[in-house]
């Protein structure tokens, strides 16, 4: 299960960065973990080995919310990459548009990722510079302290389960009445799908 998440609020990276791929989110020498814990050190690893990178400014330390540019998390599929998000903090990342496989992952951990024009981005890139952004899932808007006011869509499935913290085996769980009513019924009119009834000395 993730952490439910309606409202995400706080300070923002502003960084803009187009076409960012799984492997700057995450190099791949990080992948021989199974578990998400410790991949936030290996979060733009790359990145960070610049002096004076937005991720290690004091200014924006902790932000739960990361303001980036067209085609966010394209290259490979590594779910990792929305596991080192997860365990660096953020919570939300908004962009003109992402990969439909990294999109995919962020929803399946809990991770909002909210597409707005670039007019959007580029204002966003301003008023996070001093200010703080929120992401509001009831609302479908993000805002700044500036009065800036943003609408934006989103799958009403994906909506619903992030505000729940459903992921996939949540969602499972969560229909477990209809799946073992389901059972119980399909073993009465199919014995032998369960083992029931079946002459074990009749040769296949």
């Amino acid at each position: 299960m993730n952490q439910p998440v309606t409202r995400v609020s706080g300070r923002a990276y502003p960084w803009g960065a187009e076409n960012i791929d799984t492997d700057v989110i995450i190099p791949a020498h990080w992948l021989k973990t199974t578990t998400r814990e410790g991949l936030g050190k290996g979060a733009f690893e790359t990145v960070r080995s610049a002096p004076g990178n937005i991720f290690d400014d004091p200014r924006y330390a902790g932000a739960p919310i990361l303001i980036a540019g067209e085609n966010f998390g394209c290259g490979s599929s590594r779910e990792h990459a929305a596991w080192a998000l997860g365990d660096m903090g953020l919570r939300a990342v908004i962009a003109p548009s992402f990969s439909d496989i990294f999109s995919g992952n962020a929803f399946k951990n809990g991770i909002v990722a909210v597409v707005l024009p670039q007019a959007a981005i580029d204002r966003l890139m301003e008023a996070a510079q001093d200010g703080e952004v929120t992401v509001d899932l009831e609302t479908m808007t993000v805002t700044t302290s500036y009065q800036d006011r943003f609408a934006f869509e989103m799958d009403a499935f994906r909506r619903d389960c992030l505000m729940q913290g459903l992921d996939e085996i949540g969602l499972t769980l969560a229909r477990d009445t209809a799946i073992s009513k389901f059972e119980s019924a399909d073993r009465q009119h199919r014995p032998w799908i369960s083992g029931r009834g079946h002459d074990a000395s009749i040769a296949v």
